[in-house]
Formats: structure tokens, C-alpha cells, sequence
């Protein structure tokens, strides 16, 4: 027996905002809100159409009282599905990423960034053709 990873639990300040900054570097939608939660996911599919490949987990953001302090121990990887990685990093800083140095140096295939809220996470080279 196995289990399936469904959904990613993030901690936050201001659900509502890092769902949607999430929501626009995922294309995901918004599928649920409660006091202080808001789950987000990849849009349903019409009836009648297959989605290609497996469904993508959900990102629920909760709301806690404490602030980030330590780099992640878990972090998101993204890759670019309709452009090459400079140009995803330039339009996820233009949605509010920054820049963030782990001590990943130079030479590394991947750029390390911060959500609005200082999550690491990490913009991989593209894997369309």
C-alpha cells in the first residue's frame, strides 16, 4: 500500500494574498475558503475533455501567529511551461518574488526566489522542448 501526495499545508500571514500570488505563478484556482484558510488548485476540467498527466496537488495557506525565521526545510520547485527560465523569474518578480541567496552560489541550474512572504522556492530550467 502507498499514499498520494494531494495536498501541500503552507503556514502564512495573509492567506488570501499568498494564494493568490500562487494562483498566478500555478494558474491554479481558488477551491475553498474558511476563517483564515484558502485552498488553492489546478482549475477543474471541462466535461468531456482528460487532463494530461496526474492531478496536481493542492496548496492550502493557513494563517498562524508566527513569522517565517529560518530558511525552508521543504520548498516548491517550479518549471516554465511557455517560456524559458529568465523569462518566468522576470514575471515572477513582476508578481512580487525576490531574489533569495541560500547559499546556492553561481553555478546551479535553478533560481532561488522568495514568495511574498519569504517562502524559498526555486524556478528550475524548462522542460518543454
Amino acid at each position: 500500500m502507498t499514499s498520494k501526495f494531494t495536498e501541500l499545508a503552507i503556514d502564512c500571514a495573509d492567506p488570501e494574498g499568498l494564494a493568490g500570488f500562487w494562483c498566478l505563478v500555478l494558474g491554479y484556482v481558488v477551491q475553498g475558503r474558511e476563517e483564515g484558510l484558502v485552498t488553492i488548485g489546478s482549475p477543474q476540467v471541462p466535461e468531456g475533455k482528460e487532463r494530461p498527466g496526474p492531478v496536481p496537488p493542492t496548496l492550502t495557506f493557513a494563517r498562524v501567529p508566527e513569522g517565517k525565521s529560518v530558511k525552508n526545510r521543504l520548498h516548491i520547485d517550479v518549471n516554465p511551461t511557455d517560456t524559458d527560465q529568465a523569462g518566468e523569474v522576470a514575471r515572477l518578480l513582476a508578481l512580487g518574488a525576490r531574489h533569495a541567496d541560500v547559499g546556492q552560489g553561481d553555478d546551479v541550474g535553478w533560481v532561488t526566489l522568495h514568495d511574498p512572504e519569504g517562502n524559498e522556492f526555486c524556478v528550475l530550467t524548462t522542460r518543454c522542448p
